[in-house]
């Protein structure tokens, strides 16, 4: 049986692989969401691939804003909700953040309410919860670490 690309003329093909080739090699944008609540906790989320605590956040979709997005990824991973966005604390670059693919990621402070109705995909996102500043985990997955000290540290936005 014959697949539905074998169907197209040898040279359109060759031009569809060229194009994706350059397509595909492209970083992807991303958002991660540093969210305090009203008694300044920090939202996290338990990673279900690393098993490690991170910053919530995701993907930018096709034909959607930065700011949907993080309205969008808290709501999935943690059933949380962002009242508000405070401000970008820093843009991400390096390529070995994400062993997944090359990801630039903007790193935002915002408010979150509660309450934290879990993950929508547990596969994904295995938890949930706010930190207490001093209770915070340390070693977070996909590079949060540093986006988080920075986040708390309320300086100006940090380019990387």
């Amino acid at each position: 049986m014959r697949g539905p690309l074998s169907m197209l003329p040898r040279q359109a093909y060759g031009l569809l692989h060229e194009i994706a080739r350059h397509l595909l090699r492209r970083p992807v944008i991303g958002i991660v969401v540093v969210g305090f609540n009203e008694e300044g906790q920090v939202l996290l989320i338990r990673r279900g691939d690393t098993g490690g605590w991170a910053l919530p956040g995701g993907t930018l979709e096709w034909h959607e804003t930065l700011t949907h997005t993080a309205h969008r990824e808290v709501e999935e991973e943690a059933g949380a909700t962002v009242t508000r966005i405070r401000r970008i604390s820093g843009v991400y670059s390096r390529p070995d953040r994400d062993p997944r693919f090359h990801a630039v990621t903007v790193c935002v402070v915002a408010d979150v309410a509660g309450p934290l109705r879990g993950p929508k995909n547990r596969l994904e996102i295995r938890d949930a919860r706010f930190f207490h500043r001093e209770q915070l985990p340390t070693g977070l997955s996909m590079g949060c670490d540093d986006m988080l000290t920075w986040a708390l540290q309320g300086g100006d936005a940090q380019l990387e």
